[in-house]
């Protein structure tokens, strides 16, 4: 009999985690908690509360929790702080909640009192150990259930065998060969990897990019923001003084609209891969040149140097899942003493690619 009691599944509702739950239950015999976290990415999410009573988990069991503010005043606008960048190009989009997303199952786990917690994510790539030195880092009892390690469903062919065995819903999407696009979005950014950007010479197709217009259709004229900042983050626009989220929010707006935040890179994984990922993050490409501006003026030269010095080293700690490491830390709090300018305000022009910053 296993000794797996109850376990908190990061559920999305997709076709994945619906077969992750239904597995976890045929395997393990378990009380499923199922948590789905807001973290704006624009997707309707009560789905997922049909899809888990559907398959017996008790309405106390399911979570679905509005993390946006917290994902940008806990996360994002810390990070921002350093200037982070990995490998020259990459604002760390995805890296950046799956540290706020572990934190949630093992504060789930503690309420419910799960003994366990799962996630979807492949045994090929970053997020696994983003996850799991997450949980173990919070809960270092916690048992953690990775079944793409475990289990024999390792084909898409497999996957929609077992879902349709079971009786789970598959999108026409899934059933036609899947979405054209591995994708991961957050208020920060989205990401787009697999299928045709697994040919390193095939260009992103226009048709891919949700986010963003191209350059070609942006508008000719500049458009002018005052962000105002207050002890290294983002507060206002124009005068207008917006929460946390909402501040990014309305930046990705404004940048998606020039053109702004496009990239297409390709990046050295933490398990030994290189990965090929187009990105949108016109919200932190804007934040990042403002921030910078600010910075050239009110930082001492060598204050200035040391902190570009370390940024490549925070940088890699978050992307290889390293937030709640004591190293980490340390270094933010070296990070947050050189953000003591009370008020600042930076002027960006915006023109569709290139970014103007004067302060």
């Amino acid at each position: 009999m296993s000794d797996i009691k109850k376990v908190v599944l990061a559920y999305s509702g997709g076709l994945d985690t619906s077969v992750i739950l239904k597995w976890l239950q045929d395997t393990y015999q378990c009380e499923i908690v199922t948590f789905t976290a807001d973290l704006g990415q624009g997707e309707e999410l009560e789905p997922a509360r049909a899809k888990a009573l559907k398959f017996g988990i008790k309405p106390e069991n399911i979570f679905i929790d509005d993390l946006r503010e917290e994902i940008v005043r806990d996360f994002v606008f810390p990070m921002f702080r350093a200037n982070t960048i990995y490998e020259g190009e990459y604002l760390l989009g995805t890296s950046i909640a799956r540290p706020l997303i572990a934190k949630r199952q093992i504060e789930i786990a503690h309420k419910t009192g799960a003994d366990s917690v799962s996630h979807g994510a492949t045994g090929k790539g970053n997020d696994q150990v983003r996850f799991e030195l997450g949980y173990y880092s919070l809960e270092p009892s916690i048992k953690v259930i990775a079944p793409w390690r475990e289990w024999d469903l390792l084909s898409r062919e497999k996957l929609l065998a077992y879902a349709e065995q079971h009786g789970i819903p598959v999108e026409m999407k899934h059933k036609q060969g899947g979405a054209p696009y591995s994708m991961d979005a957050n208020l920060l950014h989205i990401s787009y990897e697999g299928r045709h950007l697994e040919d390193p010479k095939a260009e992103a197709e226009e048709s891919m990019w949700r986010w963003t217009v191209s350059p070609e259709q942006a508008p000719d004229a500049p458009e002018y923001l005052d962000i105002e900042f207050e002890r290294g983050d983002a507060v206002a626009i124009n005068g207008t003084r917006y929460k946390p989220h909402e501040m990014l929010a309305e930046l990705n707006k404004i940048g998606g609209k020039h053109g702004v935040g496009r990239l297409d890179l390709v990046e050295n994984r933490y398990v030994g891969m290189k990965s090929r990922g187009c990105y949108e993050t016109p919200g932190g490409t804007i934040l990042l040149k403002a921030h910078r501006g600010i910075e050239s003026i009110t930082l001492d030269r060598e204050v200035a140097h040391l902190k570009d010095d370390l940024m490549p080293r925070y940088a890699s700690m978050i992307y290889n899942g390293y937030w709640w490491a004591p190293e980490r830390v340390a270094i933010q709090t070296l990070i947050d003493h050189t953000q003591q300018c009370e008020w600042f305000c930076a002027r960006k022009t915006i023109q569709r690619l290139s970014d103007g910053c004067s302060t």
